[in-house]
């Protein structure tokens, strides 16, 4: 496939209500699109790493300048006919895994649109329905935390994810976990603890929870390793699996039993892929992490949650309720008429399934350039 030219979109699109982060407060959220052109077709992709560099060390501005000035103009005029073959021609700029991913993304969709296949079905996905699960944080009132816990098992969400930190540790799960005791329970501690935490993390032993995600700094597998040695309840790790190498150590050192993927911080669909293979061979059970983005990278990560190792219910980050304005058609949760379940349903059509609205992507759009 000749790379015949790429378009790029920073875009910032209005907020239903202010998104506060440990930075400061944002109106809107700031992504980056990439379109990808062959032979009259187009492809795309997105990354999302958010407004600033809170969540990583990239940010959406930072994207789009790296993709403009250095990434997209390698690409343009090369023949790449395998995924693998964007990384190898990128290899020498280090890290922007974001940046990188987004045209990892649009090369497989615009891969799955030439081939007229859903893009699920060439990543060889084997899963139609994606089991969702949702987050709560910290809320005003135990009674309204507890009660849209409830609403959201009523809803049928499979699965709730709680945000842990000092303060809001294990006397919030003790009163989750005595409101649902039979429910699907998880905690994200977002590497808010260490090692000498381990008296805590062995009392969360007592409320058979599904996993607890990375418990400890990204950085440290071997204390992963060692924790996930001492604790009966699984370890699940999120920002310490950004690379291929980094999901070769973990798994050799055994730092887990669940891995959180997310194309976009991995380096995109054909890095997440190989990780998903490798935690398949190792016995190591992977789901589908959410960050704020448009409903083209949400379509994007549910194709490849349809893997056969993606085994939990995927996070599901609801824009409907956050964006004022999204930039292609959202999928939004179905009620399985068997199990009550919600569930995200997979498309029939080429690529991602929907085209993305031209005018909203140019009516948002920041600054804009094509290579």
């Amino acid at each position: 496939m000749l790379i015949e030219a790429i378009d790029l979109y920073h875009v910032s699109l209005p907020l239903k209500r202010p998104w506060q982060t440990p930075l400061r407060t944002f109106s809107t959220l700031e992504t980056v699109l990439v379109r990808m052109r062959s032979d009259g077709v187009s492809g795309w992709g997105e990354a999302s790493p958010g407004n600033a560099p809170h969540a990583s060390s990239e940010w959406a501005a930072g994207v789009m300048l790296a993709l403009r000035d250095w990434l997209a103009p390698l690409l343009c005029g090369k023949a790449i006919d395998r995924g693998e073959e964007i990384d190898q021609h990128l290899g020498k700029f280090r890290g922007n895994r974001y940046a990188k991913g987004a045209l990892d993304m649009a090369w497989w969709e615009l891969s799955a649109r030439l081939q007229n296949r859903p893009l699920h079905q060439l990543l060889g996905g084997t899963q139609e329905n994606i089991p969702l699960g949702v987050t709560f944080d910290q809320m005003e009132s135990h009674e309204e935390f507890l009660a849209a816990i409830g609403q959201a098992f009523a809803d049928g969400f499979s699965r709730v994810k709680l945000k842990f930190r000092p303060g809001w540790d294990v006397r919030m799960v003790d009163a989750v976990r005595k409101d649902y005791p039979d429910q699907t329970i998880h905690i994200d501690v977002e590497g808010g603890l260490n090692l000498s935490h381990m008296e805590m993390l062995c009392r969360l032993d007592d409320f058979m929870l599904a996993m607890i995600e990375q418990p400890l700094a990204e950085d440290d597998l071997v204390a992963h390793a060692m924790l996930q040695e001492t604790i009966r309840t699984p370890v699940a790790l999120d920002e310490s699996i950004a690379t291929v190498g980094q999901a070769e150590m973990a798994l050799d050192l055994k730092s887990c039993r669940y891995v959180s993927l997310k194309p976009g911080r991995v380096g995109g669909l054909s890095s997440a892929s190989i990780i998903h293979d490798l935690c398949q061979e190792n016995h190591v059970e992977c789901f589908l992490g959410a960050m704020p983005q448009t409903a083209i990278g949400a379509r994007i990560g549910y194709a490849l949650a349809s893997k056969p190792n993606f085994t939990y219910p995927a996070d599901y980050f609801p824009a409907e309720q956050y964006l004022a304005a999204d930039l292609a058609e959202p999928l939004l949760p179905q009620r399985d008429p068997h199990s009550g379940k919600l569930e995200i349903k997979l498309w029939t059509t080429p690529g991602i399934g929907v085209e993305p609205d031209i005018e909203a992507i140019e009516k948002y759009a920041l600054q804009k350039a094509s290579v």
